[in-house]
């Protein structure tokens, strides 16, 4: 045998090797997982025959926008004369999905465990046609959010622009449309809806606060409104809000009660405020000055700001630790 060929030989016998050891190794980390299932079953979702479809309740979402907004997210223009039939065409979609989704998350529950399939398939069917009635309603508070936004931003060129851009409008939009699901008593794909829009947008909305109209989210990364919060209508509120609940530590034994303050009409709350408490209420006409911290509640027509924190000047060379700096 020559020199090559012996050398090709052991090499090949290495490969071997190593893919014995890999095997190995892979079966022992196997091993070591299926042993995690069995000891913290948190986290596993075996054995269900009908799974909730996260993607498709995303496109249910992004379906009942183009309805919402028929002509601003398409891929081609939507002409005036056949307008029905492409919206009749969307209904069909979100009503066939919705259903099959909402009685999915609904056989999950432990209260219709034993519920007939027929029965939880009329019920959703119910629900998403209560849901389709309030679209028209939808529409309705939208436009005045459109109205508040263009009206309370000189960065905006155009109603259109705020219906492309605004990342405020998708995250409104969004909660529009997850909070009557919330109301007509879906679990869990309310959430889903909001959450989604939370990760496009950095506006964490819960489906289950009360929100008026002419509401104005103005830039928005950061905003928190909390499940019970009550807003008026005429509110704006900027990046970084947190509209909250006092403390969480008592947890699971605070749910269903007020946690999260009440904003009367009028109310405009600037970068950074934070606002925190069920018995909380904010009176009309009432504006917050950014980086403030409340936990009281504030009568009606007042003006509420933090001290300004006192700066500190310093001269020195340019290699010296601090440099100057213009405020």
């Amino acid at each position: 045998m020559e020199e090559r060929e012996i050398k090709e030989s052991i090499e090949r016998a290495m490969e071997h090797r190593h893919d014995m050891d890999d095997a190995a190794e892979t079966d022992a980390l196997v091993d070591s997982l299926m042993n995690s299932y069995e000891v913290n079953p948190l986290g596993t979702r075996l054995d269900q025959e009908r799974l909730l479809n996260r993607d498709v309740l995303i496109r249910v979402l992004e379906t009942t926008r183009q309805v919402l907004f028929p002509g601003y997210y398409e891929t081609n223009r939507v002409r005036k004369e056949y307008l029905r039939y492409v919206i009749g065409d969307r209904l069909e979609y979100i009503q066939y999905n919705l259903k099959k989704q909402i009685s999915i998350v609904l056989g999950n529950l432990d209260m219709c465990d034993g519920c007939s399939r027929s029965v939880i398939l009329h019920r959703a069917e119910e629900i998403v046609g209560e849901f389709l009635k309030k679209l028209p309603k939808i529409r309705e508070y939208l436009a005045t959010d459109i109205e508040a936004a263009f009206d309370g931003d000189p960065a905006a060129f155009n109603k259109e622009e705020i219906i492309l851009c605004y990342p405020g409008l998708l995250a409104i939009s969004s909660y529009r449309i997850a909070h009557e699901l919330q109301l007509l008593k879906v679990p869990l794909i309310p959430r889903i809806m909001t959450e989604y829009a939370h990760s496009r947008t950095g506006i964490d909305i819960h489906p289950g606060a009360t929100i008026g109209k002419y509401f104005f989210i103005d830039h928005g990364t950061g905003i928190v409104i909390g499940e019970t919060t009550e807003i008026g209508d005429h509110v704006k509120i900027y990046q970084g809000v947190t509209l909250g609940g006092l403390s969480t530590r008592k947890g699971q034994a605070l749910r269903g009660k007020k946690r999260h303050p009440t904003i009367g009409n009028n109310v405009t709350i600037y970068a950074g405020a934070t606002v925190l408490g069920g018995e909380t209420v904010i009176g009309e006409n009432v504006t917050i000055a950014g980086n403030t911290f409340i936990v009281k509640s504030i009568p009606a027509n007042m003006r509420v700001s933090a001290r300004a924190p006192e700066l500190e000047y310093s001269h020195g060379k340019h290699d010296d630790e601090y440099l100057d700096y213009i405020i």
